[in-house]
C-alpha cells in the first residue's frame, strides 16, 4: 500500500516528510526552523519569542544589548534644532527661556512693547523650554560653546545611563532633572533670563554616579568624575547659573535613588509613585513662589 503524500502547510506544492516538533504540522527546509529537538515551523517561533519573558536591568529598563541610545539622540536632535531656530529668530530665547517674573522689552524678547512675562505669569512652558536653548554665538561667555559642550556631555554620559535604566526612564529623569534645575533658578534668581540644558545634564551626571554605585562599579574614574562637574559647578558660577546646574543634580540625584533602591517586587509602581512625588513637589515649590511673587507686586 503506498504511502499518502504529506507536503508542507504553508507551501502545498512542495512534499515533505519533516513536521514541526510543536504543532507537528508539516514543513519543509524553508519553513524548518533549528530547535533544541527537531525543528520548528516559523509560527511556533514567533509564538515561543513572545512567551519569553523580557530581560530586564537591576533598574527596570529593558535589556538593550546593542540597540541604539534612542532618546540620547532624540534629546541631542531637539537641542539642535531649537539653536537653528534661535539663529533664524534670537527673539526665541526672549520667548521661551526660563524666567520667572520680569519686564522684557523689544531688545530682549521681541515684544513691540515692554511686557511683562514669565513663569508668574502664566508661562509654566519655560519650566520646560529654557532647558532646551542655548547661548547664541555672540552671546555671553561661550557662545556656541555652551550648546556643544553640553551635548559632548550629553553624549558620553547619556547612553550610558539610557542603556541602564530604558528609554522610559531616562526621558522621565532627563525632564524632571530639567525641570528642578528650572525650579530652583524660579526660587532664588526669579527675573534672570536663563537658558541651557546644564541643569539635566547635570541631572543625568547624578544618575550615571548612583548607578555605578548600585551596580558595584570601581569608583575612582567615577569620582573623578563628578569631583570635576563639582568644581566646574563652583567656577561656572561666576557666569553662568549655578541654580540650574544645582536644582538639576539634586533632583536627578533623588529621582535615581528611587530608580536604584526600589524593591524588585512592584518595582515600576514604586519607581512612578516616586517620579510623580518629585514632581508634585516642584510643582508645589512653583505655586508657593508664584504666590510670593505675585503677593508682593500687589
Amino acid at each position: 500500500m503506498e504511502a499518502a503524500v504529506t507536503t508542507c502547510y504553508r507551501h502545498p506544492k512542495y512534499e515533505t516528510y519533516v513536521s514541526c516538533t510543536r504543532c507537528e504540522r508539516f514543513i519543509c527546509p524553508d519553513c524548518m526552523r533549528e530547535a533544541a529537538v527537531g525543528h520548528q515551523c516559523p509560527e511556533c517561533v514567533k509564538d515561543g519569542h513572545k512567551s519569553v519573558r523580557q530581560a530586564r536591568t537591576v533598574f527596570g529598563g529593558a535589556v538593550a544589548g546593542a540597540a541604539a541610545p534612542v532618546v540620547t539622540y532624540a534629546l541631542i536632535a531637539l537641542n539642535v534644532v531649537a539653536y537653528l531656530g534661535e539663529l533664524a529668530r534670537p527673539d526665541l530665547v526672549g520667548r521661551f527661556g526660563m524666567l520667572g517674573w520680569g519686564l522684557l522689552g523689544p531688545e530682549s524678547g521681541g515684544y513691540a512693547a515692554p511686557t511683562v512675562a514669565g513663569v508668574a505669569d502664566g508661562e509654566w512652558y519655560r519650566l520646560l523650554t529654557g532647558a532646551f536653548l542655548h547661548l547664541p554665538p555672540t552671546g555671553g561667555s561661550f557662545g556656541i560653546m555652551h550648546i556643544v559642550m553640553n551635548m559632548l556631555c550629553l553624549w558620553n554620559v547619556g547612553r550610558t545611563v539610557e542603556d541602564q535604566l530604558g528609554r522610559a526612564r531616562y526621558a522621565a529623569l532627563y525632564l524632571l532633572s530639567a525641570l528642578g534645575g528650572s525650579v530652583l533658578v524660579y526660587l532664588i534668581a526669579p527675573h534672570s533670563i536663563v537658558v541651557g540644558a546644564s541643569g539635566a545634564i547635570f541631572g543625568v551626571s547624578a544618575s550615571y554616579y548612583v548607578i555605578c554605585r548600585r551596580l558595584g562599579r570601581d569608583m575612582q574614574a567615577v569620582n573623578r568624575f563628578m569631583a570635576g562637574l563639582m568644581i566646574w559647578m563652583v567656577v561656572s558660577a561666576l557666569f553662568a547659573s549655578w541654580q540650574a546646574h544645582l536644582g538639576g543634580l539634586l533632583t536627578g540625584g533623588l529621582v535615581s535613588l528611587a530608580l536604584a533602591y526600589a524593591p524588585r517586587k512592584n518595582r515600576t509602581a514604586i519607581q512612578v509613585t516616586a517620579g510623580a512625588g518629585v514632581l508634585v513637589l516642584l510643582i508645589v515649590l512653583v505655586l508657593m513662589k508664584t504666590s510670593s511673587l505675585t503677593s508682593f507686586a500687589a
